[in-house]
């Protein structure tokens, strides 16, 4: 057993933790040690964004986990991608940048985390962010966090804009910035034509420093208490157990599946649930591990006529091209992650902001390359934001290495079926415009046949998949809620010296992908643990659609 002393100790080197070694290093003055369980991201199979399905499906780099059998989907077992590799999710994720809506921030400070409204989120999201277009009131170019757009040569995402304005939806020339609302051009997390993982943006241009040591192949499995105070940390690397002391603070950044589960090892979470595992109970916290949540979607696939898809780039000899030309020179079809257009729309009237999300893709094809291309097609990617059903993350067992329980109850609230159909509908209506007309061919997915609500409701349980946004598993949220795990400054609720910092303290899921908002909310965090003052909010307006109360667009 060995034994050493940091002043920071963080678990886990995600989105969220690479973030927090970079800032919490920064000056020398303070000593880091940031564990992760996985290992190197140097893999051009991550560096390169259009392989991206590649790694998701390589235990290497991928913990898979699974949900336990869903009622709400006949009983099927979904696959929930998590990083394990330097980087986290963010090496092996879908590259996309969206950063939520800020009706979600607004809605965070109102669900009890006061400080986390929009205006004072901004800051944090531009101190993050280096784009390629430049800074503006909405927008960094200063940060460490590499985003661009797409080329959209592709014909077929001129097509799908024009029938998203027939179809009378507003453009938008960026949804990341005054209005998320329409359909335009999305970012990606790439620069140079890499992937600008949080390993990359962050972590990586910190490791030389002396007082940041980053130890990988580590898996923590439990945190050390004196009393009420985390004080230490123990993890195996092999088969040795060691143990390592924190000076100042402990922070739990694993993700909204390893973090409850490493708390919950650790003796702080319902303590019915501990101690049927034979856990001392070091703090009964109801909150750890519930409330969990994520985004559905199904892939609408449509053949296409004239040969212009992707279909064409798959055959091997194509694919060796591209690699060849990514490997010398860092673009081409290999420096984007293809999902290059996009759109965010409310489902119905009454709906203030929206409520379902698409990403376009020149290609028909399942997301994490499980199936392949079998023709030229296209296809958008659909699902509601603000579902319903909450899930839960419990152990297995009180054994470290046996993987923890999940379970999201999809579909189990009955207003999330409603919102599927209008996505099929929605859908349906956007690609029957006269922009598809010289592309469109037969509706491979749903099928023309899917058009009674218990049609698609039965095509909805047996095909939608997970977006891979599970979040808000240990929730930041008031004192008085006693379902919360962390107060506004990421503390644990009557713990001293421990934190969590990840997508699992997000009260609620935001609109969009989740990469964006854990990255700002990391950087929001460092400053309450280094004891700075925050960013000053920024009163920079944002979209709501003048009708929304008595008209769908």
């Amino acid at each position: 057993m060995t034994e050493r002393s940091f002043d920071y100790v963080i678990v886990g080197a995600g989105s969220a933790g690479c973030v927090l070694a970079d800032r919490l290093s920064a000056g020398g003055q303070q000593s880091v040690l940031l564990l992760e369980y996985g290992g190197s991201d140097r893999s051009i199979l991550i560096q390169m964004p259009s392989a991206l399905s590649i790694p998701m499906n390589m235990p290497k780099y991928n913990w898979f986990y699974h949900t336990e059998p869903e009622p709400g989907l006949g009983g099927r077992s979904l696959h929930t991608p998590r990083g394990k590799v330097l980087g986290g999710s963010s090496s092996i994720n879908g590259l996309v940048y969206i950063r939520g809506n800020p009706l979600d921030f607004e809605r965070w400070a109102e669900e009890g985390a006061k400080g986390w409204s929009y205006h004072e989120v901004l800051p944090y999201f531009r101190r993050a962010e280096k784009r390629q277009e430049g800074g503006n009131r909405y927008r960094g170019d200063g940060g460490k966090l590499r985003t661009c757009y797409g080329t959209a040569s592709n014909p077929l995402h001129a097509a799908w804009l024009a029938a998203a304005g027939h179809a009378g939806y507003p453009p938008t020339p960026d949804v990341n910035g005054f209005q998320q609302e329409g359909f335009g051009r999305m970012d990606m997390t790439v620069g140079d034509g890499r992937r600008s993982s949080a390993a990359n943006a962050y972590l990586r241009p910190a490791m030389h420093r002396p007082n940041l040591k980053v130890l990988t192949h580590a898996l923590a499995t439990r945190i050390l208490f004196d009393g009420r105070r985390a004080v230490g940390l123990e993890y195996r690397r092999g088969a040795i157990t060691h143990r390592v002391r924190v000076a100042r603070e402990l922070i739990v950044s694993g993700g909204p599946i390893n973090s409850p589960q490493l708390l919950k090892l650790s003796g702080v979470g319902p303590a019915e649930e501990l101690r049927a595992h034979g856990i001392e109970v070091v703090h009964d916290l109801p909150g750890v591990g519930e409330n969990l949540q994520d985004h559905l979607e199904f892939y609408f696939q449509v053949a296409c006529k004239e040969p212009v898809s992707l279909y064409s780039s798959i055959n091997l000899r194509s694919r060796a091209l591209i690699g060849a030309r990514w490997l010398l020179r860092k673009d081409g079809l290999g420096a984007t992650n293809h999902f290059e257009t996009c759109g965010f729309i409310r489902s119905r009237a009454g709906v203030q902001y929206p409520d379902i999300q698409y990403h376009f893709l020149p290609m028909a094809v399942a997301y994490d390359g499980s199936t392949l291309a079998q023709e030229h097609g296209f296809q958008a990617h659909v699902g509601p934001m603000r579902s319903k059903s909450r899930g839960w993350v419990r152990l297995s067992s009180a054994d470290p290495l046996e993987k923890p329980k999940v379970m999201f109850n999809y579909l189990s609230d009955p207003d999330d079926l409603i919102d599927m159909r209008a996505c099929v509908r929605l859908t349906r209506e956007i690609f029957a415009q006269p922009a598809f007309d010289r592309y469109r061919g037969r509706e491979i997915q749903p099928g023309v046949a899917v058009q009674s609500d218990e049609q698609i409701d039965a095509f909805v349980r047996a095909k939608v998949e997970s977006a891979y946004h599970p979040s808000c598993s240990c929730k930041m949220g008031g004192a008085a809620d006693p379902m919360a795990v962390v107060d506004p400054q990421t503390r644990v609720y009557g713990l001293e010296g421990l934190r969590v910092v990840d997508s699992s303290i997000m009260p609620s899921v935001t609109t969009g992908n989740l990469n964006a908002p854990t990255i700002m909310l990391a950087e929001k965090a460092a400053d309450h643990i280094a004891g700075r003052g925050m960013l000053p909010a920024e009163n920079a307006p944002f979209y709501v659609a003048e009708n929304w109360q008595r008209a769908q667009r």
